[in-house]
C-alpha cells in the first residue's frame, strides 16, 4: 500500500468518525427538542400532534400523570408542574452525566435522563400521598384485644445522605382497642413513607406513628431490618451488613413482655 493510500485510508476513517458523532449529536438534538414540545418549553413548528402523549388521572387519591405511556406519580397543586419538573430533571441528568465524563448524546445514554428522571418519581411517590388516601377507609370496629402482627414486608426506599437505595423487611404489630386495620393497609403505610428521602431511623418512627394515629390501639411496634448501600457498595463497603431499627408504643414500650412476645414472634435476630 503506498503512502497517498494510507493517508487516503486514513482520511475517509476520520470523515466517517466524524459524520458518526454529528448524527449522535443530531438526533440528541432532535430528541431534546421533541421533549421541549411535549413539555410546553418550545413551540412545535408545526401543528402535528408529537408522538409522545400526556394525560392525568387518579389513583388511590394520588395524582397520576401518564407521560409518554408511563405512569409517573404528580405532586399537589402546590407544586411546579410535572412536565416542568421532568424537563428540568432531565437537564440535571444531562449535565451528571457530562461531569462524569460521559457524552450524553451516544446512543446508549440519549434515553437516559428521562429513564431516570421517571425512576426518581417513581422511587418518591411517598410524596404525593398522605394517610387518608392509603387508609380508604379501611378500619372496622372489632372486639379483639390480641396481638396482630404484619411480618416480613418487602420495604425499598432511598438514603438521603447519598441518594442510593435501602431496602429490607418491616415488622408491624399492634394491639386492638376496639378496631382494626385491613392487612394490606399496614403494607400500604410502609410504602408510602419508604417511597421517599429516608433515614431508616425516621421512617420506623413515621409508620409507627401513622398507625397508632389511625387506631389508637393499646399499643404499636415497628421493626426494620435493611441493608444499605450507601455502607455496602460504597465508603465503608460491608455487604452483608444490616441496621436494625425499633419503635415502640403504649403497652410494648411499658410492658417487657408485651415486647418481648412480639419480638419473639416475628423471629428477630434468628434469621
Amino acid at each position: 500500500m503506498t503512502a497517498v493510500e494510507d493517508m487516503s485510508i486514513s482520511s475517509a476513517r476520520r470523515q466517517s468518525d466524524s459524520c458518526c458523532k454529528h448524527e449522535n449529536v443530531v438526533v440528541g438534538k432532535k430528541r431534546k427538542a421533541a421533549e421541549e414540545e411535549l413539555l410546553g418549553l418550545r413551540v412545535p413548528e408545526d401543528a402535528a400532534s408529537p408522538t409522545a402523549s400526556s394525560s392525568s388521572s387518579e389513583e388511590g387519591g394520588a395524582k397520576i400523570v401518564e407521560y409518554d405511556n408511563e405512569k409517573v406519580s404528580k405532586v399537589d397543586d402546590r407544586s411546579v408542574d410535572i412536565h416542568k419538573r421532568m424537563a428540568r430533571m432531565q437537564d440535571a441528568v444531562r449535565t451528571i452525566l457530562e461531569c462524569l465524563g460521559e457524552d450524553p448524546t451516544r446512543e446508549g445514554l440519549l434515553d437516559t435522563p428521562k429513564r431516570v428522571a421517571k425512576a426518581m418519581l417513581f422511587f418518591t411517590e411517598g410524596y404525593t400521598k398522605q394517610l387518608s388516601d392509603v387508609m380508604n377507609n379501611a378500619v372496622f370496629e372489632e372486639n379483639h384485644d390480641e396481638m396482630v402482627i404484619v411480618r416480613d414486608i418487602s420495604i425499598f426506599s432511598q438514603c438521603e445522605h447519598h441518594m442510593v437505595p435501602f431496602f429490607g423487611k418491616v415488622h408491624i404489630g399492634y394491639i386492638p382497642n376496639g378496631k382494626v386495620v385491613g392487612l394490606s393497609k399496614l403494607a400500604r403505610i410502609a410504602d408510602m413513607y419508604a417511597r421517599r428521602l429516608q433515614v431508616q431511623e425516621r421512617l420506623t418512627k413515621q409508620i409507627a406513628q401513622a398507625v397508632d394515629e389511625i387506631l389508637k390501639p393499646q399499643g404499636v411496634a415497628v421493626v426494620i431490618e435493611a441493608s444499605h448501600m450507601c455502607m455496602v457498595s460504597r465508603g465503608v463497603q460491608k455487604p452483608g451488613a444490616s441496621t436494625v431499627t425499633s419503635c415502640m408504643v403504649g403497652a410494648f414500650k411499658e410492658d417487657a413482655k408485651t415486647r418481648k412476645e412480639f419480638l419473639s414472634l416475628i423471629n428477630i435476630g434468628s434469621k
